[in-house]
Formats: C-alpha cells, structure tokens, sequence
C-alpha cells in the first residue's frame, strides 16, 4: 500500500472517529434529564429585570387607588353590583361603581396566592408564586399561519386540538390557553364547547379557555367533572382557568363577560382577570398611565371575585397593548410591549399577586427574521421581570390575527433559551472553578475540552435546540443547507402523524361522545381513530 493512500486511510479514519465522537456526544445530549436537574425547566426564578423603581411602583399604586375611588366602573350587571356594594363599594347616581381604598387594600390582603394551577397530569403542575416564570400559549387568532403556501387561512377546530398534541411534548411550553377560534363552528354555544374540548383533549398541562356567554359554562362544567372524575376531584384540583375579559377599557365592565365569571367562581374554575386595552386607543399613551388603567381595572376584578368567594384563585392578567401610533394598529411585537409587560410583573409582584401577562405577539406575517427578534425580546424581558404566566408566548402573529404549528416548535426553542436567561449564573466555590483552571493550565492539556467539569455540566448547565441550526457551514451543506423553517415543518408533519394523546381514555371518551354526541364537532377520525 503506498504511503498515500495510507495516508488517506488515515485520514479517513480520523474523520469518522471525530465525526462519530460528535454523534456520540449529540446523541447524549438528546438523552431525557430528570426535572430537577434540567438546564431549563417550568418555575425558574426570574426577577433581575425591573424597568420601574420602587417610586414608582408606589406612584402607580396610589394614582391606581384614586382612579377606583374616584372615577369607578361603568355597565355593572345586577348581580356585580350586589356582590360588590354587600362588600362595601358604592354604587352611583351616575351608574358607576366606585372603590373606597380600604376595600381594595384589604382584598389584597386576603386574596388567594401562591396556588397551584394543575394539568390533568400532576407533572405539569404549576406553582404560581414569588417570580416562578411559566411559558404559555393564548389568543383568539382567527387564522392559521400556512407556511408552506405563504398565506393566512380560517382556523379550524381540528387546528386547534392538533396545536394542543403539539403543545403536550414541547417541554418549554408550561401550558396550553386556547390560541385559535373554530371558524368552522358559528354557535357560540358548540364554539365553546368544542374549543374547551379540543384542549383538554389534545393535552395534559393546564388549559386556559373563555366562554362567550354565562350559559355557556354549565355544560363544560359538567364535561370537565366527568373528567376529572367527578365535581369533588375537579374543585380540588382544577385542570382548567377562564380566561375572562370582564373588562372594556377605559373602566368598563362587560356585561356578557361578567356574567361568566360568576358562574365559573362557583363552578370552582379558576379565573384570569385580563385587562387588555390598547395604548393611545383605549388606555394612554403614557406607558406608565397604561399600567395604571391596567393595574386599576383588574384590581377592580380581584375585589368583584372575592366579593363573590372570597380567596377564590384569581390571576393579576394586566394585559396592555402597544399601538402603533402612526396607524393605530396593533403592535405586539414592540419593545414598548415588551417594557410594558416587565412593568405588569412588577406590579403583581408590589402586590404579592400571582401575575400573568403577554408576550411573544409577533407583528410579522411569518416565522422569518422580524417574528424571530420580536418573540426573542419580548418574551426574554417578560421572563427576566418574574412574570409568573406569559401568554401568548409561542406560534403567534400578526399581532393576534395569525397561529402558526410550526412557531410552536420554533418558539419552543427559543423560550429554553428565554429560560436559560431566567435561570441566570451561578456563582459558587465550585462555578468559580479555580481548581478546574489550575489543573487544566498546570498539569493538562492546556484545554477543558474532556475535563470532568465540562462533561459534568455539558447537559445540566448548557440548554441545547432541537431545531436551531449550529452545524458549521461544511457539516450544513453536506446535510443539504437545512433551515430551521424546513426542519420545523417536518417535525410539525411527524408529531400530527404519530402523537395522538391517551390521557383521557377511549372509554371516557365514548361516555362524553354518548353524553355530548350533538355538540361535539371534531371528528374521531381527526383524533386517531
């Protein structure tokens, strides 16, 4: 043999050696981690990020307490205005229902926290407390996002359950609000119903969902006892919230809303107070007189829940939006609805208040560059302020108007790294790592490449993406120039084609279909099989 072709041989070989010790290494890094030993994981603290001072935490709160007491609500319904004047709020000539500042302070006070939002299976459960940062989905988006066809098209009610069996194995998405409305079902009634199905259905981690009038709450109610294996089970451990708009800004209540939220109080579901006016539309400009109107309305709706059941779970959801000035259209994907947001968690947190709010709600069209930096910021600055929930943090765009599947698996890796920021730096005898330097410069090879430390933390301090490309641009082009658009669409098109969740048995199933036959509208053959 001449020497070059052994050389070559030799060459060969350490090609596939090295090639081969990165397959192992890739290979070890995709292997599962126990929870508690996970780069990112649900709950970590956040916190490091506050846009406002403690002045002005305490200036927000004070002009929040003159604005209830006051300027007060308009449009209460009977009921809202008896559980709320029997708990000591005045009511009017003018029709508006004002605040005195003792009641408020005192529903503060008294008011539920640091409660456990459950899923189906325990291993979601969400403790919602202190600056514990969850991830999570939300929205009414009327259209799904066709990545392939570059087009928008009406949402289906099989789009979203195949949202929620997408949702349930992506570890970095904590729970499933519904992010879609079935264009394909006009009945308010069916809407309802079939959404909430579709959620609970597709998913095990907790489910958020909204319904669209008060009777409409009775037969979900009764689906989600039947799951949960009767009403006793459900109360104790509620698998599902309502996501309730009992709010028209400015300082209005909804009539249709409010009626829902009473009837989901005493149904035992637990209730997402959200407040979402629009700056220089219907909050002001002023982002900081968007957080007061923001702060005052839902603190508007903890003392209505409490009036009603006192302690009952309630979410701080101060949902203001960004407009853009210029058009008056949306704006979610802004750096000012990024301040906002930050500037929402720190008022739950003044209040010691379980806080949820949004992120994450690209303006652009597409999962392209715009929609990259927009979701990256947003939801990166609503993790570093604490926030306990951030909605509508993944797959979303045009401001709310579009969902797309395949940004839920892009996002997906996007919030490990919004995470792995949260989690922050340790800094401990052994983080320092003045033996790992000194035996690595003195006595080794002058690298940490095989060092114990690096094999130790490789997993359990690093975050790694699963569709993120960090091929070299050789490894890249013999792979065929892969980009992350491409590679989400084939993992979108495998998990609708195998994942297709049990949690809720056949024979449940057929016992709901039995029960509910004329509203459920998703097809079991949608469902596989």
């Amino acid at each position: 043999m001449s020497v070059a072709v052994e050389n070559q041989d030799s060459s060969a070989d350490q090609r596939s050696r090295r090639s081969g010790g990165r397959e192992a290494r890739r290979a070890l890094r995709s292997a599962p981690l126990a929870e508690d030993i996970r780069p990112v994981r649900a709950g970590l603290e956040g916190g490091h990020f506050k846009p406002l001072g403690q002045n002005d935490l305490e200036r927000i709160h004070e002009a929040v307490l003159t604005l209830l007491e006051t300027v007060g609500f308009a449009n209460a319904i009977p009921s809202c205005i008896e559980a709320l004047t029997r708990a000591g709020a005045i009511y009017g000539d003018d029709g508006r229902i004002r605040y005195p500042r003792a009641l408020v302070l005192s529903t503060i006070k008294n008011a539920a926290r640091n409660f456990t939002l459950c899923g189906q299976d325990p291993r979601h459960d969400m403790v919602i407390q202190g600056k514990r940062v969850h991830y999570g989905t939300a929205g009414a988006a009327v259209h799904l996002v066709d990545v392939e066809k570059r087009e928008y098209r009406e949402s289906l009610i099989q789009d979203i359950y195949d949202a929620a069996r997408i949702v349930e194995g992506l570890d970095n998405i904590h729970f499933f609000q519904r992010p879609m409305v079935p264009r394909d079902i006009p009945d308010p009634l069916d809407m309802d119903f079939n959404t909430l199905y579709a959620c609970v259905s597709g998913t095990s981690k907790h489910v958020g969902t909204s319904f669209t009038v008060r009777e409409n709450v009775a037969p979900a109610l009764e689906m989600l006892y039947e799951i949960a294996g009767g009403e006793e089970n459900f109360r104790a451990r509620p698998f599902v919230s309502n996501s309730n708009c009992f709010v028209v800004p400015p300082m209005k209540f909804a009539e249709d809303a409010c009626g829902v939220l009473e009837a989901c109080v005493e149904g035992g579901i637990p209730i997402l107070l959200l407040s979402a006016g629009q700056a220089g539309a219907t909050a002001p400009a002023a982002i900081a007189g968007a957080v007061v109107q923001a702060v005052a309305e839902v603190l508007a709706g903890l003392v209505y829940v409490n009036a009603i059941k006192p302690g009952h779970p309630a979410i701080f959801g101060t949902w203001p939006f960004v407009s853009d000035l210029r058009t008056g259209a949306m704006s979610g994907g802004s750096a000012e609805q990024a301040l906002l947001t930050a500037a929402c968690a720190q008022m739950a947190q003044f209040y010691d208040l379980p806080g949820g709010s949004a992120a994450g709600m690209a303006d652009s069209k597409l999962p392209d560059i715009q929609s990259g930096y927009e979701k990256g910021i947003t939801n990166v600055m609503a993790g570093l302020s604490g926030l306990n929930l951030i909605y509508e943090s993944a797959g979303m765009h045009a401001s709310l108007l579009g969902f797309c599947l395949e940004s839920l698996i892009i996002d997906n890796d996007m919030l490990g790294q919004c995470l792995r920021c949260v989690r922050g730096i340790e800094v401990s005898d052994a983080a320092l790592s003045i033996a790992t330097i000194s035996e690595v410069c003195l006595n080794g090879p002058g690298h940490y490449l095989g060092n114990e430390q690096t094999l130790r933390l490789m997993q359990t301090e690093y975050f790694y993406p699963a569709v993120g490309d960090r091929f070299s641009p050789k490894e890249w082009n013999e792979k065929g120039k892969p980009d992350i658009l491409g590679r989400a669409i084939a993992e979108k098109k495998r998990i609708l084609a195998e994942r297709f969740p049990r949690h809720i048995s056949r024979a449940l199933d057929d016992k709901l279909r039995a029960r509910f036959g004329e509203l459920i509208h998703l097809p079991r053959s949608g469902m596989g099989g």
